[in-house]
């Protein structure tokens, strides 16, 4: 059983920055980590090859810096790990990442299996995953919320729907998007720690890939982001303090004049 694992390395804060004339985010200077959701398919990853042998491949793009977050996965128990960089990679949309991941993973080996965490924080689109199974033709389960069994060449899962539950059964090699529910992400071992610090990390470029100049990074994003506004919140309203017998009818003839004031009554 191998297990391919797709991880993305996000900002830790919730104030993400973008930059107003490429439309893409602006990373540096922000400290990062591993997206929390692809954590739950590290997770589901390592219990099925604790069950079924085999072995676990942890994967990304992105700048050199996002070795930081693939060692990290190795000291949670991952045996190999690959960085998918390039200067040509960057500022792709969810087509174009998809697009490169699908033509990198060809690369590492053959696999049985690919996980990845429901969505990223940062971009929240929740389309990555479903894009790499459909550039490597792969069946698809989305919203993963539980590993049934796995056995024969097949999965059977059982993903959240708006209804409930469904249970699907797969034929492997197959691409599973899973939720939180589906694991308890382990922490780091200090055997881990010190397996991370001496690994070799395999790198891959651009020239590495069977992949078209035309189809990656911003070049090949057919999505552009062409504004970026900041809402702002404001409160302009007028509070009024119902104390007393006197300051309840106050307040409830100050709540009919708003309504009435916005034709609401």
């Amino acid at each position: 059983m191998n297990i391919i694992i797709p991880i993305k390395q996000v900002p830790e804060t919730s104030d993400v920055k973008m930059d107003k004339e490429t439309g893409t985010m602006i990373r540096e200077g922000v400290v990062s980590i591993i997206n929390p959701l692809d954590l739950y398919a590290i997770e589901a990853g390592l219990l099925l090859k604790e069950q079924h042998g085999g072995s676990v491949t942890v994967c990304t793009m992105g700048p050199p810096a996002a070795a930081k977050a693939l060692k990290e996965a190795i000291a949670m128990g991952c045996d190999e790990a690959v960085l998918f960089t390039d200067k040509r990679f960057a500022g792709a949309d969810t087509w174009a990442t998809s697009y490169t991941l699908a033509a990198a993973i060809k690369q590492v080996g053959a696999f049985d299996l690919i996980i990845t965490g429901e969505r990223a924080t940062d971009g929240d689109t929740g389309q990555v995953g479903p894009g790499i199974a459909a550039w490597l033709n792969l069946p698809l389960a989305t919203y993963v919320s539980r590993i049934e069994s796995l056995n024969a060449g097949r999965i059977v899962v059982e993903r959240l729907v708006e209804e409930g539950y469904q249970a699907l059964d797969l034929p492997l090699p197959a691409l599973l998007t899973v939720v939180k529910a589906v694991s308890s992400p382990r922490l780091p071992t200090l055997r881990g720690k010190k397996k991370a610090r001496a690994y070799n990390l395999r790198t891959l470029a651009a020239v590495d890939l069977p992949v078209e100049d035309a189809k990656i990074g911003l070049k090949g994003s057919p999505t552009k982001v062409v504004k970026i506004d900041y809402p702002k919140v404001t409160r302009g309203g007028v509070m009024v303090k119902a104390v007393g017998e006197e300051g309840l009818n106050n307040a409830v003839d100050s709540l009919l004049d708003f309504l009435k004031d916005k034709k609401l009554v």
